[in-house]
């Protein structure tokens, strides 16, 4: 690998420099064994709208909980599904 090659990469907007990865290997100019794993904790994630039916009576008490927590009952539904995820997740790697 060149280390100069790294230093004279400009571009002047994404066009130029998305033709530019299209073309050249980033081996040449970036030392992957070098980087480090970033976690960009004040991004939104990107969301995807869905539909889901569950029984009336469960809608029923999430809206109930949702309404003495003072939030919206979509985000405490989120919150229930992230815990529960994250559960798993845990569980599934500890086996």
């Amino acid at each position: 690998m060149n280390p100069m090659k790294r230093n004279k990469l400009k571009f002047k907007n994404e066009d130029q420099e998305r033709e530019f990865w299209s073309k050249n290997d980033s081996t040449d100019y970036i030392d992957w064994k070098k980087g480090k794993k970033l976690i960009l904790s004040n991004l939104k994630p990107s969301v995807k709208t869905i539909s889901i039916r569950l029984p009336k009576m469960m809608l029923e008490e999430l809206k109930l909980l949702a309404n003495k927590k003072d939030i919206p009952y979509q985000s405490l539904l989120k919150v229930f599904l992230a815990e529960k995820i994250e559960s798993e997740l845990e569980h599934i790697s500890k086996a």
